[in-house]
């Protein structure tokens, strides 16, 4: 059984920041909502009906917040769970993965009840999502795997990229539909093949990089923030070669969560002493805003429709930016 509990806006929204000028002009607009359940809320991702999902990864639940009325709807699930991500199908269907228990949870929120898939030697299922061919790929960091699991007949494969333990993290879809991951304990990101389950790697610009999330842009190239070094990062499937920009916080700015926007810019976290989103257009190789938020932001998502990145801090709130 779900439990379910809802609080109104004013119980929950505790704190938030006004509109922040970013660097050369831009202007950008931040807000950020205090989550009173705290437990470490992260990996924002909205649902068809304009609803922003998000876990509270040590609360062991997960959540709504509608943008329209300021309210949170919580939803308890299995005890032992520890949710790492979530994402809604176009179905409205919830997905998140169970990274201390190894399963997916699957939840209709319009009353059909939790459903859950285990998911074999991928024992924490990390970070998810949809190919658009009714499948999910997710990453699980410490058991070395990569999953793909059938959301209709709930049959899941696993590949192991990596001879050695490679940390599988971030995961992304490039625009001929192939997954890529960031493996967090090399210098290197793999490409999977969908059709043979076949392992391609690519090395980062340098030996020390670590990297925990990448995003790959309209012409194909991969990005990566690396973490170990400050610095972010680009690759060239087609040639191998390699290029790095060093952050705005310097050799210490631990780059973390990556994505990007409607006009191909890349977004990523700085989570070192200084906690700031920095932007950067791959067209002019700039980086061209700079906007401190409340904490560290481990993952965030690009809502097109509304032209809003969706993020979740340490800081245990939710937090929305529209860059114009």
């Amino acid at each position: 059984m779900v439990k379910l509990i809802t609080l109104a806006c004013a119980a929950l929204v505790l704190a938030w920041t006004a509109p922040v000028a970013a660097q050369q002009g831009s202007n950008v607009d931040l807000k950020e909502w205090a989550v009173d359940w705290g437990g470490r809320t992260r990996d924002p991702a909205v649902a068809p009906d304009g609803k922003v999902w998000f876990v509270g990864q040590q609360g062991n639940y997960i959540a709504w917040f509608d943008p329209k009325t300021e309210q949170f709807k919580r939803y308890e699930i299995e005890e032992g769970t520890n949710p790492h991500s979530i994402n809604i199908d176009a179905n409205g269907i919830v997905w998140y993965t169970g990274n201390r228990n190894g399963r997916i949870g699957r939840l209709d929120p319009n009353g059909g009840g939790l459903r859950t898939i285990m998911t074999g030697e991928a024992t924490d299922p990390h970070t998810h999502v949809f190919d658009g061919k009714g499948n999910i790929w997710f990453t699980a960091q410490g058991a070395n795997r990569i999953g793909r699991l059938n959301m209709k007949t709930e049959k899941v494969d696993l590949i192991t990229p990596n001879e050695t333990p490679s940390n599988p993290y971030g995961i992304v879809l490039d625009p001929q539909g192939n997954p890529w991951v960031a493996l967090l304990r090399t210098n290197t990101v793999a490409k999977i093949d969908p059709n043979t389950l076949a392992v391609t790697k690519f090395k980062h610009a340098h030996e020390a990089s670590r990297s925990r999330r990448i995003e790959v842009t309209s012409d194909g190239m991969i990005w990566y923030g690396d973490e170990a070094r400050g610095y972010l990062g680009r690759i060239n499937p087609a040639t191998g070669e390699t290029k790095e920009w060093q952050a705005p916080g310097g050799a210490g700015a631990r780059p973390y969560a990556l994505t990007k926007d409607d006009q191909g810019r890349l977004w990523f976290s700085e989570t070192g002493p200084v906690k700031q989103l920095v932007g950067f257009d791959p067209k002019t190789e700039k980086f061209f805003a700079t906007v401190p938020v409340s904490g560290n932001i481990r993952h965030m998502q690009f809502h097109a429709p509304t032209k809003a990145m969706w993020f979740g801090t340490d800081a245990n709130k939710i937090g929305r930016i529209i860059a114009k």
